[in-house]
Parts: C-alpha cells; sequence; structure tokens
C-alpha cells in the first residue's frame, strides 16, 4: 500500500475541488480564451489599447485575486455582464474524460466545486468534460459576494454554506495561494500543477516556491493521483 497516500486521504469524506486548471490540465488552455474574453470587456470598458487594457487586467486579477473583483472596487461594474462576457467561449475546446467522472464517483464521501467562476461556467465545464452529475454542490463566485479565493471570508462562506467538516477535507487547487485557507482550517491540501513539456501561460507570482508550506501534496495528474486514492483509500 502506498503510505504515503493512505496517510493523507484516509479521513477524507468532504473532497473540494477547484475548476480550471485543476479539472482540466492547464495545457488545454481554456482559461485563455476567458483570459481573451477579459481583455476584450477591458478595452470596451476603458478605451485602452490591447497591451495596456491586458496590463490593467493582470494587474487588477493579482491585486484583487480577481480581475472581476478588481473591476468592482475600481470601476463599480456590473458583474453579472462580466461573468457573461467573460464565460462566452467555446467549451469544445476541452477534451472528453469520462475517467475522471468515474474516479470521483468512487471517492467516498461529498463532492464539491468551489471555484472563482459561476456556476453556468462550471456547469458548462463539466458538461464538455463528460463528468455532469457526479459532483453534489457547486460554490461560485456569486455565492461568494463576489469575494474571491484566497480571501478567508468567502472561504468560511463555503464552509458554513454547505457544512463543509474541514477536518476531514481535501482540497485541490491549482493555485498554491488558493490553498492557505484551506490548510489553515485543517484540511488536506493538493496543488495541481502543469504537466511537464506542456506549453501553458500563467503569471510568475502564480508559480509555486519554497515559501508554500501549507501544501501536502503535489501532482501534474489529477487522474492519476484519484486512481491511487481510489485504490488504496476509497476500497480500504
Amino acid at each position: 500500500m502506498n503510505q504515503h497516500i493512505h496517510q493523507f486521504f484516509s479521513h477524507v469524506t468532504e473532497w473540494v475541488f477547484d475548476l480550471d486548471n485543476t479539472l482540466y490540465p492547464r495545457h488545454c488552455d481554456l482559461f485563455s480564451q476567458i483570459d481573451k474574453q477579459m481583455t476584450d470587456y477591458m478595452m470596451n470598458l476603458t478605451g485602452l489599447e490591447f497591451d495596456a487594457a491586458r496590463k490593467l487586467q493582470k494587474d487588477l486579477y493579482r491585486d484583487h485575486g480577481t480581475t472581476l473583483r478588481g473591476l468592482m472596487t475600481t470601476r463599480n461594474i456590473d458583474p453579472h455582464e462580466f461573468l457573461d462576457h467573460a464565460h462566452d467561449i467555446d467549451y469544445t475546446e476541452l477534451p472528453k474524460n469520462p475517467m475522471l467522472g468515474e474516479l470521483l464517483h468512487q471517492l467516498p464521501g461529498r463532492k464539491l466545486i468551489y471555484t472563482n467562476g459561476s456556476v453556468s461556467h462550471a456547469q458548462n465545464t463539466l458538461n464538455a468534460l463528460g463528468i455532469e452529475g457526479v459532483f453534489h454542490e457547486i460554490f461560485d463566485i456569486v455565492a461568494s459576494d463576489f469575494d474571491p479565493k484566497p480571501l478567508a471570508d468567502p472561504f468560511n462562506k463555503f464552509i458554513d454554506a454547505h457544512g463543509v467538516d474541514a477536518s476531514r477535507a481535501a482540497m485541490f487547487e491549482d493555485l498554491p495561494r488558493n490553498l492557505k485557507p484551506a490548510k489553515d482550517a485543517g484540511m488536506v491540501t493538493v496543488l495541481v500543477s502543469p504537466q511537464p513539456g506542456t506549453n501553458f501561460r500563467g503569471e510568475a507570482w502564480e508559480k509555486l516556491d519554497q515559501e508554500h508550506g501549507h501544501i501536502d501534496h503535489l501532482t501534474d495528474d489529477l487522474d492519476h493521483l484519484l486512481g491511487e486514492i481510489v485504490e488504496q483509500v476509497a476500497t480500504a
């Protein structure tokens, strides 16, 4: 038996997953479409040219957790209009992954999504992956009153809204800083990193460094890790 896997996950009955770049690999690059839509929104809103609008977008993302939160704070925009525009994308770019759905189904206990996106975006993504019907709850940016990860307040709202027992939970996420509240609450934390040799877009500050002591487990292959968990824990 893989004692490392058993040590971390044998007690877990609450499985919390981020959505984008977590339930599908970052190199699928679905988020690049969203990124372009957000830049387009910025250009229409501010009148800036592409490069300047994109820089402002990234600055807001870095400083406020999401571009949306930054625009709400600095420009008082309609968040629903922004979300509709940002998620007006082609989901057929995602490859079907029914095996992921089967693995998630075999995990003991509840499966939940906690995302900075919207419920409709999450549902469209799950449908594209072919894993609809697996998750018990979706907690989105609207439910958090548009306060994004990694802030403690929306994390606590998520916990309270769905009665999550953090001491029996594991959280899977692609951004290191978003796992800090989960670790502080007593969850097992898993960082899903890009697969080696793949091309993807990302910001320098998003990457893992030696200061991230709040990460228990690191994987670049979610399906493989879940397969190990199912084999060693769910069937024990």
